[in-house]
């Protein structure tokens, strides 16, 4: 069945079909050319005999890539299917097996930076400015010898802060492979370094605050809506208090103090384990915000009653 429209000879709402080799429109009913030269936008199918079928049969490619020399457009031709080895002995085959594309590390570094990001469901922006961040320093040729993997941890984690989604290190490292947070810091030292240093270029990163980081705590925890929003309010009055402690931290001991208010009550383990702060950090944060805590915790959350029953750290 096509589809429907106006056809001025027939005076009524008639069955059209589309003309792909003409790219017309026409009327079953009259055979009169309502669309003519339409523009099919829908996949290019392609049939080769040597395929499998796993194989994706839509004719698309990846977008352009502005970071890549060619655009990331090149050609690459491979092996065919049940062809004989005389391939790689050709000098096409040679250069190719030679991996002459000069752009094959960028390709591999934004794959590798693209996987951590899908890992932690970031969006493509971050992506971008990961990749963009990457490029610049990879320019300078200064990498040589360096942890590759914290190199683009690094990235990432800067990304992030830049575009306002900060991720600790430690979620960061969780991802990567083959590296770990203190390497993954000094990485991110080293590259505000070099943009900073021989580039010349400003690396803004800007602060972070414990509410960037707690709605996703508080999401891993599985807390409910009513306890997530005490906590928040929670961690927006706390920055009226001079207590010295990561944000991550504060966050962390936030969601403890809350949840013991609450009937959910949460292990301290299971917090450590969803903010990926140390249980004995979380203590201390807790013990530096307890004397401001009557003013911290929401009073329609908690009563005076409630927060004497606290325990004392």
């Amino acid at each position: 069945m096509g589809d429907f429209s106006y056809c001025q000879d027939c005076k009524k709402s008639t069955e059209v079909v589309f003309d792909h080799a003409a790219g017309d429109t026409v009327c079953v009913e009259c055979g009169l050319v309502l669309e003519s030269h339409s523009i099919d936008e829908t996949s290019e199918w392609r049939t080769f005999a040597n395929e499998g079928q796993d194989n994706d049969p839509v004719r698309v490619g990846g977008p352009t890539n502005p970071l890549l020399a060619d655009g990331g457009l090149s050609t690459v031709i491979s092996k065919p299917n049940g062809s004989s080895g005389d391939f790689l002995t050709s000098s096409l085959g040679r250069w190719q097996a030679r991996g002459s594309n000069p752009d094959r590390n960028l390709i591999q570094a934004f794959k590798s930076i693209a996987t951590m990001a899908d890992r932690l469901g970031l969006v493509s922006t971050i992506k971008d400015r990961a990749n963009e961040i990457y490029k610049k320093v990879e320019d300078q040729k200064p990498l040589r010898g360096r942890n590759q993997e914290a190199i683009l941890a690094a990235c990432l984690y800067i990304a992030c802060r830049q575009e306002d989604k900060p991720r600790t290190v430690k979620e960061i490292c969780s991802v990567a492979r083959d590296t770990t947070k203190k390497e993954i810091g000094r990485a991110k030292e080293f590259i505000v370094k070099q943009l900073e240093g021989e580039m010349g270029q400003s690396v803004e990163m800007g602060a972070i605050h414990a509410g960037d980081f707690l709605r996703r705590f508080c999401s891993h925890l599985g807390m409910e809506k009513q306890t997530v929003k005490a906590a928040r309010e929670a961690v927006q009055k706390s920055e009226e208090f001079d207590v010295r402690r990561s944000p991550i931290s504060i966050a962390a001991a936030i969601i403890y103090i809350i949840t013991q208010l609450s009937v959910d009550k949460k292990p301290l383990k299971d917090i450590s384990l969803a903010t990926g702060v140390a249980e004995g950090t979380i203590r201390n944060s807790y013990k530096d915000l307890y004397p401001h805590i009557s003013k911290i915790i929401p009073r329609w959350y908690a009563k005076e009653e409630d927060l004497r029953n606290l325990c004392n750290p």
